[in-house]
């Protein structure tokens, strides 16, 4: 009979070997989004590309949807420690703000492929489960605690030109406001973001979609013999965005 220190040693070597195979299927599927983008991906083409039988892939994943979930929820994982490694620290809220749309810029430019995968077209015939809510929530958490920060450390303030937000668009205001305090990772966060003005949360929203809208001009060409190289354009865009959030 086998001692349980090599029962242990056994299941560790299994884990480790899923954990390995696990990691290949991924980066297969991966270089298949480069190549023939999420429509295109195919378990059986990966299992194929990795010298496997369809049956033994269907073991990690049992569908295309459950390896294109998988490769979503690592693409908002890695944008949204991305994006807070990028507000970490006692920076000026404004600074903090810039960083992380210069950092999801980069990561973006680095992983154009599964940035095309969470804020390009739709899959058709997909429909993301609830298991990628959290991460997709990682980077606007970020963003939003910013602002939090920013109020509570009197660095937030409505720029003159602000218009007053009110009716229906501050009740979906208010409510996104409880989801975001609900959803924060602590009580400090969580508070903060709680007293967020709507105003403020929406100017911060409409910063948050400008930002992906100048990353994706960027990455589909749409800059071409124009804002090429976008660095300068993205600078200043950045710039006066912070502004119009009321950061300063």
């Amino acid at each position: 009979m086998n001692s349980p220190a090599t029962v242990r040693r056994t299941a560790t070597a299994r884990e480790r070997a899923r954990a390995e195979l696990t990691r290949e299927i991924k980066e297969e599927a991966r270089r298949q989004l480069a190549a023939t983008g999420a429509e295109g991906l195919s378990l059986r083409a990966v299992a194929r590309e990795l010298g496997m039988v369809s049956s033994a892939l269907y073991r990690y994943y049992p569908s295309r949807d459950d390896l294109l979930t998988a490769l979503i929820i690592d693409a908002y994982n890695a944008l949204g420690a991305a994006a807070e490694h990028a507000i970490a620290g006692p920076a000026p809220a404004r600074e903090r703000w810039a960083a992380a749309c210069h950092a999801i810029r980069g990561w973006a430019r680095s992983n154009p492929h599964e940035y095309a995968l969470i804020y390009g077209s739709p899959v058709p015939g997909y429909r993301a489960p609830e298991a990628t809510i959290g991460p997709a929530s990682r980077v606007p958490l970020a963003f939003a605690g910013v602002v939090g920060d920013a109020l509570a450390s009197g660095e937030l303030a409505a720029p003159p030109e602000a218009l007053p937000v009110t009716g229906a668009l501050a009740e979906q205001a208010a409510a996104l406001s409880a989801v975001l305090s609900v959803t924060a990772t602590s009580a400090a966060s969580s508070g903060a973001l709680a007293s967020v003005p709507p105003d403020a949360l929406v100017r911060a929203v409409i910063a948050w979609t400008q930002l992906y809208g100048m990353i994706s001009f960027e990455l589909f060409g749409q800059f071409v013999g124009s804002f090429e190289p976008a660095e300068a354009l993205f600078a200043y865009t950045v710039a006066q965005l912070t502004a119009f959030v009321g950061l300063r």
